[in-house]
């Protein structure tokens, strides 16, 4: 299972709207070009290496989400190599797991908001020791980015307008090349609340940029 086709959201008028990631490319991230340039100067083709570190991230992914539905997984799209990275990711995420243990209520599932008008898909909304998780799940083998805490405040209000109630919020990154394993970032509502308010103007720019009526700016304030 490669990466899904990039996917269209659409309201309740049929109108396509845009994905929270979409959304969050109007950001400028400065730690890509870095990196990237970095690569350059190696001799290495980052578009190349991206995709590789892609298709490992795209199946630990799958394997997570598998062992959340209690499917079985199929590989046949991959190499041996990504199938060992992407198992020994896994891996750190069952280790995680057997610590946290979750009763999935929602996995990947698509989500609109009427209200605020984009569309998403929140990795994993779980029972978790008593509390309602929304949890995300990253493979990047350095550091939790500002734009990832964005990026679930969003869903949080995706799953907010669905009449779900959200008490915790994690991101959990899962590095290939940390022999540690998983690195939690419990998200507090003040996080949240200020990585939405971003997400929104994220989202006003957009629309702007598409002759659209910006609608969150107000909306929020």
């Amino acid at each position: 299972m490669k990466a899904r086709a990039k996917e269209h959201y659409r309201n309740a008028a049929g109108e396509i709207i845009p994905s929270v990631t979409t959304v969050l490319n109007e950001l400028n991230k400065p730690a890509l070009v870095k990196w990237a340039n970095k690569l350059g100067l190696q001799g290495v083709d980052s578009d190349r290496y991206k995709d590789e570190l892609a298709d490992i991230g795209t199946l630990t992914h799958y394997f997570i989400m598998c062992h959340l539905q209690e499917e079985v997984p199929n590989v046949s799209e991959y190499s041996p190599v990504q199938v060992d990275a992407a198992k020994a990711c896994y891996k750190k995420y069952v280790d995680w797991e057997l610590r946290n243990p979750v009763r999935p209520l929602l996995v990947e599932e698509a989500l609109v908001s009427e209200k605020y008008q984009f569309g998403g898909r929140p990795d994993l909304f779980a029972l978790c020791s008593g509390l309602f998780l929304l949890g995300d799940f990253k493979t990047n083998a350095k550091g939790i980015f500002p734009e990832m805490v964005y990026q679930v405040a969003a869903y949080r209000v995706l799953l907010i307008e669905q009449g779900y109630r959200v008490t915790r919020a994690v991101i959990l990154r899962i590095g290939r090349d940390d022999p540690e394993g998983c690195e939690e970032r419990i998200l507090t509502p003040a996080e949240l609340d200020s990585g939405f308010e971003i997400f929104a103007r994220c989202l006003d720019i957009y629309n702007i940029k598409r002759g659209n009526k910006p609608l969150c700016t107000a909306l929020i304030s």
